[in-house]
């Protein structure tokens, strides 16, 4: 560290209105001994005239000294008013303002030193810990200056101070007492140079140590997502230290030191902090502006919106000042640009979803891959709803359409309600986007009970994922009874579609009186339209396990009931027991066994389930 030289110069000194005027020509006695104190006392410490002084630190050799350095040299600038009142050009004022000089230099360097040895102990961290566990120590006024030393005064306050505290303590007291006697007798500029200099070194490692690198825009949309993630996850743990640690600390640091000049104290804040929270803020700016649109990126910006909202209370308080206006913007109009990318993150979610062209699953009518990934995706965003909804408050709703004319739905009948939010909105339409687009993909099966079945599982699907996730409080239980009536719906035209035939089948009334011959062509027509229907719906999946029991025990109880009156009604009339198994392939057991072994994923994956051989084993059985 090289420290200034003060060149000789004529020093501009403020007068204080209070000094009474001296009616001697003279000074006095008491003027005169506190001169030659001084005297003796800065250049017995003066590095360039004295070996004890260039070898020897004044404040860590003797606090008391050091403490009586400041009064003397306070005392000096008294001095030096009474003579230029006197005699603006005598030899005494020149010695005094020599003098003044050879202290100012002593206490560059002693302020350099403290500075520099209490690098571990004025870190941020220490001193904002010391700034929640004690009160503001006693500030050491060189005008009421009463002989105690800085181990005194922090002896007072107490056990409870750690040792690394206590340090610290007096270090800050130390500093603060010298920038008070520069500032003061008018050499503010050199005391500020050595400040800033020597803190901005420390905010700047502190920045780096958090792995906060400096990127350009275009190595940013280079970088491959998978490393970019990792910065970005890097960059939240640094944020929360680098603003509520290193930021907050410097702020204490500059007040206490600094605080005889509220507007010393924030240019120096100011210039500290300026590079380092520029660079801290400036990265997820690039990164909300990347070209790289990953569905994992909704999710970092989502974070790194939350982190910086978190602390936007502690963010306004440090940079409050008007020197730090431009930090605070920058802060701001981050939280301003990653709301915007996520809402534009969720338009064109949205757009992909419109735009995906996979064709359905093959024949087995399960549940489509664009269901598993948009619902996983969706899941995912109800966990940030709290902050989501933050992002699109007073956001107006998208508009409704396009949306196909012939969705199976009806989604326009969906009735919104006054507890609705934006957000809650939002997901809603995206979910909207998501079954209009698997409607269309239904058409794809030519078999209409295939179609009914296939929408059937995509919203079981989603319903499923709503009930089991935060979306469940985000959509609301309106919402969710609602699209549990329209699984109702599509079951019911399934069943109607797939297996009314089997049912109309049957007489109106199982128990009516009929012929043999019309007994014969009852079976019959049952044996056939069951084996068909069997034949066709075995091959279809129902993914989820409740509800595949739920459909098949639907079917059995509307089918299987009806039957085994008709069956226990009608067989005696059709003769021997060979006459009833030639006309009769299913008993009623068989029906129900039947019915109960429907929609396994295996068996659909295999071919058909059921086969010739396996409904005249049964026939046989009679």
């Amino acid at each position: 560290m090289r420290f200034i030289c003060f060149e000789p110069k004529t020093q501009s000194f403020s007068f204080s209105r209070h000094t009474p005027p001296t009616s001697s020509s003279s000074p006095s006695t008491s003027t005169k001994e506190s001169f030659e104190e001084a005297e003796t006392l800065i250049l017995k410490w003066n590095p360039e005239t004295s070996a004890y002084g260039r070898v020897t630190s004044l404040f860590y050799n003797d606090k008391a000294e050091a403490m009586h350095y400041i009064h003397c040299v306070n005392m000096l600038q008294k001095t030096m008013h009474s003579l230029i009142s006197q005699n603006a050009s005598s030899q005494k004022l020149i010695l005094a303002h020599n003098l003044m000089q050879m202290a100012m230099k002593t206490l560059q360097k002693e302020f350099y030193q403290i500075l520099s040895m209490n690098r571990a102990h004025l870190d941020p961290e220490s001193v904002s810990t010391r700034s929640s566990t004690t009160s503001t120590r006693t500030s050491f006024c060189s005008d009421s200056y009463d002989g105690g030393t800085a181990e005194e005064d922090v002896r007072e306050s107490g056990d409870c101070i750690s040792e690394v505290e206590r340090v610290s303590s007096e270090a800050m007291a130390d500093l603060k007492s010298i920038a008070d006697c520069m500032i003061s007798n008018g050499y503010a500029k050199e005391c500020v140079s050595v400040y800033t200099t020597m803190r901005k070194s420390i905010v700047d490692e502190g920045i780096y140590r958090l792995n906060v690198e400096e990127f350009s825009s275009s190595k940013v949309n280079k970088m491959h997502w998978d490393v970019l993630e990792l910065k970005i996850k890097s960059w939240l743990e640094a944020v929360k230290i680098a603003v509520r640690t290193l930021f907050a600390g410097e702020r204490i640091l500059c007040d206490h030191v600094f605080g005889a000049s509220q507007s010393i104290s924030e240019a120096c804040f100011a210039e500290i902090s300026r590079s380092g929270a520029n660079l801290l803020f400036g990265f997820p700016e690039l990164v909300a502006k990347t070209k790289k649109s990953p569905p994992e990126k909704i999710f970092r910006m989502i974070d790194m919106y939350a982190a910086i909202a978190g602390m936007w209370s502690e963010i306004e308080s440090i940079f409050s000042l008007d020197s730090t206006t431009a930090v605070k913007s920058q802060a701001y109009g981050l939280l301003l640009g990653l709301s915007e990318s996520v809402r534009t993150s969720l338009s064109d979610f949205a757009t992909a979803i419109q735009k995906d062209s996979s064709k359905s699953t093959a024949n087995f009518a399960g549940v489509h891959s664009l269901t598993v990934q948009v619902m996983n995706h969706l899941t995912t965003l109800a966990d940030y709803s709290n902050v989501l909804s933050e992002i699109f408050f007073d956001v107006p709703p998208p508009p409704r359409s396009p949306l196909p004319e012939s969705y199976l739905y009806s989604p326009e009948s969906d009735n919104t309600t006054t507890t609705e939010t934006e957000f809650s909105v939002q997901m809603a339409r995206l979910i909207l986007i998501l079954l209009c687009k698997i409607d269309g993909k239904s058409r794809y099966y030519k078999e209409v009970s295939l179609s009914y079945l296939f929408l059937a599982n995509n919203l079981r699907h989603i319903l499923a994922k709503v009930r089991a996730s935060n979306l469940h409080y985000v959509l609301g239980d309106d919402w969710v009874l609602n699209h549990d009536a329209k699984v109702k719906r599509l079951t019911a035209n399934y069943e109607r579609v797939a297996w009314g035939k089997v049912l109309s089948s049957l007489p109106e009334n199982p128990t009516a009186e009929m012929s043999a011959a019309e007994a014969r062509v009852m079976f019959g027509n049952f044996n056939f339209e069951f084996e068909k229907a069997y034949r066709r719906e075995n091959t279809f999946t129902v993914p989820e396990q409740e509800f595949r029991e739920e459909m098949k025990a639907s079917l059995v109880r509307k089918i299987t009931p009806i039957y085994r009156e008709a069956y226990e009604t009608h067989r005696i009339v059709m003769g021997t027991v060979r006459e009833i198994r030639e006309y009769v392939t299913f008993a009623p057991e068989d029906v129900e066994n039947y019915m109960m072994n429907l929609f396994s994923e295996g068996r659909a994956s295999s071919g058909s389930g059921g086969n010739k051989s396996c409904f005249v084993k049964c026939k046989k059985c009679k």
